[in-house]
C-alpha cells in the first residue's frame, strides 16, 4: 500500500513550493515581525487567495476548488516550511472546515464563497484564560441571540472578520458565528512569542450570535473541528520541522571548526539523526491522520491526536536543535532559527497543548479497547 502523495498531489506541492519561494521569502516574514502594526502580510494573503488555496477543500458550488483534504495537507506542509505570516490556519482549518462540517446551507452559502475569494478571515474563540474550558467554567453566554463575555487569547482575533465562539445558552454549550466587524465587539491586541500570528482579547457586549450546529452540542462540535484542524496543523509543523533539519544540515556542512566541517563531529551527527527520526515519526502519524481526515474515517480522533502529539514534539525538538547546531550564531536575531522556534511554540498551543492531546489519545484508546 502506497501512503505517499499521488503524482497530482506532488505536482501541487511542487507548485506551492515554487510560489512560496517567490512570494514568501524570509524578508516577508521579517517584514511582519519587525512591524508592530502588522500581524500578517496582506500581499501574500491576496496571492494565496488567487492561487485558490483558501478554497482548496471548499466545493465548487461555493467558489472553491473542490479538492480533497490530502491536497490541503500538501499545501499546509509548504506553508509551514516558510512560516507563512498569514491567518491561513484560523480561516481554513477552523472556520471553513467548521462551516463545511456543521453549517446549514444558508451559512455555507454566506461564508464559504467569501473565504475562497480571500474576502473573509476567520478565527476560533474558545479559551477564556488559563486552563481548559469546560461546562462548569464557561462564562461566555448567549441571551436572546446576543453574545456577552470575553475570550482570551484568540489567535488572529485582531484581524478576523468572523469568529466561531464557544458560549453557553440557557445552561447548554453551543458554538456560534459572530461578525467581529459588527456592534458589540471590542478587540485588544496582545503581545505573543510569535508576532507573525496575531493574538487578541475579544470582549462581547450584545454582539449578534448565530448558532452553528445543534443546540447543546458546542463542546462536541469544537472537538470535531479540532480533530480536523489537528491533522492540518500537523502538516504545517512537519513542514517547519523538515526545514529546521535542512537549515541545520546546510550550516553543519559549511561551518569549519579545528580544520574540519562540524558535520563530521559525532555530537552534530547525533543531533541531525535525532531530528530526522522524530520528523519521520511525525510524518507517519501525519499521513495516517490525512487518510482518516480525507475519508472521514471513524479512526480520525485517534489519528488526529497521534498526529498532533508527534508533530508538536518533532517541530519543537527540530527548532531548538537547529539553534544548537548553529552554535552561538543560532541565538542571534540575524539567523532565521528563531523564526521557526517561535512558530513551533505557537502551533503547539493554537489548538490545545500536547498534554491535552495526550490525555485525549489515552482516553480514545481506552474507549476503543473497552469496546
Amino acid at each position: 500500500m502506497d501512503f505517499d502523495y499521488s503524482d497530482d498531489q506532488k505536482f501541487l506541492k511542487e507548485e506551492a513550493r515554487k510560489f512560496l519561494a517567490a512570494h514568501c521569502d524570509v524578508a516577508v516574514v521579517r517584514g511582519v515581525l519587525d512591524n508592530a502594526d502588522r500581524s500578517f502580510d496582506e500581499k501574500l494573503w491576496k496571492g494565496v487567495a488567487e492561487q485558490g488555496w483558501l478554497g482548496a477543500s471548499i466545493p465548487e458550488e461555493h467558489g472553491g476548488l473542490g479538492l480533497g483534504r490530502v491536497e490541503l495537507c500538501a499545501i499546509a506542509e509548504e506553508l509551514g516550511r516558510v512560516v507563512a505570516p498569514i491567518p491561513f490556519a484560523s480561516t481554513v482549518y477552523f472556520l471553513a472546515e467548521g462551516v463545511l462540517a456543521h453549517g446549514a446551507d444558508g451559512q455555507k452559502a454566506a461564508i464559504l464563497p467569501r473565504i475562497a475569494a480571500g474576502q473573509m478571515i476567520g478565527c476560533l474563540a474558545t479559551s477564556e484564560g488559563p486552563g481548559v474550558v469546560g461546562p462548569s467554567t464557561l462564562t461566555c453566554r448567549v441571551e436572546a441571540g446576543k453574545l456577552f463575555g470575553t475570550k482570551i487569547p484568540v489567535t488572529d482575533g485582531d484581524v478576523a472578520d468572523t469568529a466561531l465562539v464557544l458560549a453557553s445558552e440557557s445552561g447548554r454549550p453551543g458554538l456560534y458565528l459572530v461578525d467581529l466587524t459588527g456592534k458589540g465587539v471590542a478587540r485588544e491586541t496582545l503581545k505573543s512569542l510569535d508576532p507573525t500570528r496575531g493574538v487578541a482579547k475579544l470582549t462581547f457586549d450584545g454582539a449578534v450570535a448565530e448558532r452553528l450546529g445543534e443546540a447543546g452540542q458546542g463542546f462536541e462540535i469544537v472537538q470535531a473541528i479540532l480533530d480536523r484542524a489537528a491533522v492540518l496543523l500537523a502538516f504545517e509543523q512537519l513542514g517547519g520541522a523538515d526545514r529546521c533539519l535542512e537549515m541545520a544540515k546546510e550550516y553543519a556542512l559549511g561551518r569549519y571548526a579545528f580544520g574540519r566541517v562540524i558535520a563530521g563531529y559525532q555530537a552534530i551527527k547525533h543531533k541531525l539523526a535525532d531530528m530526522y527520526v522524530r520528523n519521520e515519526v511525525a510524518r507517519s502519524n501525519a499521513y495516517y491522520g490525512a487518510w482518516a481526515l480525507n475519508d472521514d474515517a471513524p479512526e480520525l480522533p485517534i489519528a488526529a491526536a497521534a498526529a498532533r502529539i508527534a508533530a508538536s514534539e518533532a517541530y519543537w525538538f527540530a527548532s531548538k536543535e537547529s539553534i544548537q547546531v548553529h552554535g552561538g550564531m543560532g541565538f542571534t536575531w540575524d539567523v532565521d532559527c528563531h523564526l521557526y522556534y517561535r512558530r513551533s511554540r505557537q502551533l503547539s498551543l493554537v489548538a490545545g497543548a500536547p498534554k491535552v492531546w495526550k490525555e485525549r489519545l489515552v482516553s480514545q484508546l481506552e474507549q476503543k479497547n473497552a469496546a
